[in-house]
């Protein structure tokens, strides 16, 4: 029998390998599986540990247990709908206004009534709220003037030195010299792209994608051009590369580990043929990797940062999805511009928050961030699919959905009759907030797509927000 220290592990082991089964359609939904006893002795684990895996995979919803029966395989991703289709090629440049639709989806965002399907960010209640406070009382009074100063205009070098050795678990090697602090990712992006632009230029961007990027490509005089992106895959290369002689593209700026709104995961051959070509070309990319901690594989995927031995790969990333949104902590990896973003970042407001950025060193320091990403992860892909089972179930048969295998959306395309706006306003009557697509394309594409969040623990209440929502389209 194995023993107490190993006991967590094997029953984490045991479920994922029944997942895999699953998800292989090895296992098939109302296949029966062993019962407790007989996978104890067949595992040569105990009884304890069997039930645990068993648990473990129904709280996830993939299997059941059925009284005076046993356990059964309950559902499969494999029995999802069709992934939405990708956008129409771009035909020109174009510049971009979506204030109006924007302020509309995120008006009342702190109400308690509204069921916020409409924000990509974890729960309150997934955030690890306590630990953080003793990082701030922490900091705060071992600091020699209680964090009044300004922090240098790179960032607190202690903070800079743990995102330095969390670089190792994407596959990088960077120095805490390698890293600008910035007030969230949204300003590390802007700083990224005056450092390689100027106004009018012309910069490729994942279509869909985040309407915040839009924002700051709109606010520095920027024009789009919008690269159809894969479902599963991300951006389509072949487009891509001919766009650049066509449109004359000045720098490139992708999500590439789990887009949002799509969650796609680009594959690392097509990180790093991406990086070389854009090599070739001399064209910056600005890779947003906000999401790349919240997997849901094995491994922490890689970024193209990776595959850069030139410095054309300006990364950025934050703790406001994976730890603490309201804190605004965020950072660049420069590459080659490095002193050109650290020149912008003093002349834009000289420092971010210097109590903050001592407080998350302090809670790294501590290791309590990876064991806080641990159950995080588990926490987002149990609810992924459980909002997956319930749009299946709710929602018309004719809707196509993604699969995220990261990140906290879900893209979802609907019949073409079906005004997504339109949905959103009618939602909002019954309190449920979800975004249209409209706000994800420059070009008032995806009208009939919306974009809805898992980051909301299950509960009954979620439950019957989808139901309501699903009977909304159902009567278009």
């Amino acid at each position: 029998m194995e023993s107490i220290a190993t006991k967590d592990h094997l029953y984490v082991e045991v479920a994922d390998r029944i997942e895999s089964l699953i998800e292989k359609n090895s296992l098939r939904v109302g296949d029966k599986l062993l019962s407790v006893r007989a996978l104890s002795k067949e595992q040569g684990i105990s009884l304890s540990t069997a039930f645990q895996a068993y648990y473990h995979l129904e709280s996830k919803g993939l299997i059941e247990a059925r009284p005076q029966s046993g356990y059964y395989v309950k559902y499969s991703p494999q029995l999802g709908r069709d992934v939405p289709s990708c956008c129409k090629p771009a035909e020109e440049c174009t510049p971009v206004s979506l204030d109006e639709i924007i302020a509309s989806v995120y008006k009342g965002l702190r109400s308690p009534e509204l069921i916020h399907f409409s924000v990509s960010s974890p729960d309150y209640s997934l955030l690890p709220t306590a630990k953080l406070n003793k990082s701030v009382i922490h900091a705060l009074r071992n600091s020699v003037d209680s964090c009044l100063n300004y922090e240098d205009f790179e960032g607190n070098e202690a903070l800079r030195q743990q995102i330095a050795r969390l670089s190792f678990n994407w596959g990088g090697a960077l120095s805490e010299s390698d890293i600008v602090i910035t007030n969230g990712c949204l300003e590390a992006l802007s700083l990224c792209l005056k450092a390689v632009t100027q106004p009018g230029d012309a910069v490729a961007i994942e279509s869909p994608t985040y309407y915040g990027i839009f924002q700051v490509i709109e606010s520095l005089g920027l024009k789009v051009v919008e690269v159809p992106s894969h479902a599963d895959t991300g951006i389509n290369l072949e487009y891509l590369e001919d766009a650049i002689s066509k449109f004359d593209i000045k720098a490139c700026l992708f999500v590439c580990n789990f887009n949002n709104p799509l969650g796609s995961l680009m594959p690392d051959e097509n990180k790093k043929a991406l990086v070389e070509l854009l090599t070739r070309k001399n064209i910056p990319l600005i890779e947003d990797d906000i999401y790349g901690e919240l997997y849901f594989g094995k491994t922490r995927p890689r970024t193209c940062k990776v595959f850069d031995k030139e410095g054309i790969v300006l990364q950025c990333g934050s703790f406001s999805k994976s730890l603490a949104p309201g804190y605004r902590i965020g950072w660049a990896v420069p590459g080659k511009h490095r002193d050109k973003v650290v020149a912008l970042k003093r002349m834009n407001n000289v420092s971010t928050n210097t109590l903050l950025q001592e407080a998350i060193a302090n809670f790294l320091q501590k290791g309590r961030y990876e064991l806080h990403l641990r159950h995080l992860r588990k926490a987002l892909h149990t609810q992924c699919l459980k909002y997956s089972q319930a749009i299946a179930e709710f929602f018309p048969e004719d809707t196509k959905v993604t699969r995220p295998q990261g990140g906290f959306s879900f893209w979802i395309e609907m019949n073409e009759r079906v005004d997504a706006f339109k949905l959103h306003k009618r939602a909002l009557k019954h309190n449920l907030g979800i975004a249209p697509g409209h706000i994800f394309s420059s070009r008032g594409q995806f009208q009939n797509y919306f974009r809805i969040c898992y980051g909301l623990p299950w509960n009954e209440r979620v439950e019957e927000g989808l139901k309501i929502l699903g009977d909304l389209i159902k009567k278009y």
